[in-house]
């Protein structure tokens, strides 16, 4: 048996290869868009891909099927209830399929949408499962959250009681020994306590994972649907895009490298402009009307949170990224990438942009403190629900990250705006964004919500 994971941080998601040595036979589970590595894996492996598998209409990426369809000429499968615009096969639960040796068995696991699929591997027909590819139902540390831009004809609830007996009536009955694993990692959306480990097993979850301990359906209930991070405008997009056809990446695109004159028309005509380099970086220098992304965070995610997939972006990062960054913006279907510029760690754009580049101010704790306290200042909150329980800076106005783009008209105006978040990552997105969108007087918090509250103790 072969089975590799392949894990993205960018979008905290796993994908997997399973194999079977003996017939040469092989599927993909919750494919990403760029495919190369598995058809590269599959190659040295000497496998051919002949299925490719979703657990569920995934939200947060468009999953590669098409891609490897054209590549291979694989079936598509999904779970009985999926309805698509493309020829599937339906995979009912507890159907087994083999590979030779190797075999697959279907498990019906509804509750982070309702055609949500398992997948147990055998190393051989019944033996004791090698692992269960959970895809979002449950995770390493929690389960996944009822997925409101795949409700259907139900509610949170009702995908929810879904989920309760998914995990107590067909995941937990497996042994403890059973692998597991899922689809996503920590700081997907998909979920709110997700661990950094890759893998578990049942055991391990059993004991372990607070969102399936003993408990009742209405306390499951309450559980995951209270504190879930904010869904980003562009899932539902993604959404839509899984269920039909729609252009393939093309695996070997680059995007050109403009010259100072073109960056600037482009600017000129309102062209979503990314700033991926490091928040220090942008805050020292950066082009004005440009959103600071950085590349060392939640790249692919984030950029979906601030541009409308399929429109129009030109890059700005540091020398070898920006291919990389097209392509990670492509996984959530944004190929609207047209160029980039690159800029030098040591900041320095080019002289013909010198007019347009413009520094980001950012507030310490103490002048915060001083601004609430002579109420001069708009506090805008920008974390998840679930980061708010553990506290907040009084007077703060909360609008998720996720959601700041289509909730503008909700920020206050009249006075400064200081935007804060956990560390200081996510504000200068938020802030950036903001001043791109025409609010003045805009800065972010340094160190975040975090800084704060080593400064007022207890918080």
């Amino acid at each position: 048996m072969i089975l590799e994971q392949y894990y993205i941080e960018c979008l905290s998601h796993a994908s997997y290869l399973i194999g079977d040595e003996s017939t040469g036979r092989a599927v993909v589970v919750d494919p990403r868009r760029d495919i190369t590595e598995y058809l590269s894996d599959a190659k040295k492996y000497g496998l051919t891909i002949e299925g490719v598998i979703n657990t569920h209409f995934h939200a947060d990426f468009v999953s590669g099927h098409l891609e490897l369809v054209d590549a291979t000429g694989a079936w598509i499968g999904f779970g009985e209830a999926a309805e698509t615009d493309y020829p599937i096969r339906r995979l009912s639960d507890g159907e087994k399929l083999s590979l030779g040796e190797v075999e697959l068995e279907i498990l019906s696991t509804p509750g982070h949408t309702w055609e949500s699929i398992s997948v147990l591997v055998r190393e051989h027909a019944g033996a004791v499962p090698a692992a269960v590819l959970t895809g979002d139902s449950l995770f390493i540390g929690d389960v996944g959250r009822p997925d409101l831009v795949n409700l259907g004809d139900g509610s949170t609830s009702d995908l929810a009681r879904a989920m309760y007996h998914t995990v107590h009536e067909k995941l937990l009955t497996l042994p403890d020994e059973v692998v597991v694993m899922p689809a996503h990692g920590a700081g997907s959306s998909c979920g709110k306590n997700l661990s950094t480990e890759l893998t578990s097993t049942i055991g391990e979850q059993r004991a372990t994972n607070p969102s399936v301990q003993p408990m009742s359906e209405d306390d499951f209930v309450a559980l995951v649907t209270e504190g879930q991070p904010a869904a980003p405008s562009y899932f539902s997009v993604d959404a839509a895009m899984n269920k039909r056809v729609h252009p393939l990446l093309v695996q070997d695109r680059t995007i050109p490298e403009l010259n100072p004159e073109q960056v600037k028309a482009e600017l000129e005509a309102g062209t979503r402009v990314l700033d991926a380099r490091s928040v220090d970086d942008f805050a020292a220098g950066h082009l004005r009307g440009s959103v600071n992304v950085g590349f060392d965070g939640r790249f692919a995610e984030t950029g979906g949170m601030v541009a409308e997939v399929g429109e129009k972006i030109v890059l700005i990062t540091y020398p070898g990224e920006e291919q990389d960054a097209a392509v990670r913006l492509a996984r959530i279907g944004s190929d609207g990438a047209a160029g980039y510029l690159t800029v030098d760690r040591d900041g320095a754009f080019p002289t013909e942009l010198a007019d347009l580049i413009e520094a980001a101010p950012r507030t310490t704790v103490e002048e915060l403190d001083r601004l609430l306290a002579a109420d001069a200042v708009t506090l805008v909150d920008i974390r998840n629900p679930g980061e708010r329980e553990f506290g907040t800076i009084p007077g703060a106005v909360p609008i998720p990250l996720a959601q700041l783009r289509t909730r503008l008209d909700q920020v206050p105006v009249g006075k400064p705006i200081v935007v804060h978040c956990a560390g200081g990552w996510r504000s200068s997105v938020a802030a950036s964004l903001l001043r791109a969108q025409g609010f003045g007087n805009v800065t972010d918090l340094l160190g975040g919500y975090n800084a704060w509250s080593e400064s007022h103790v207890p918080a």
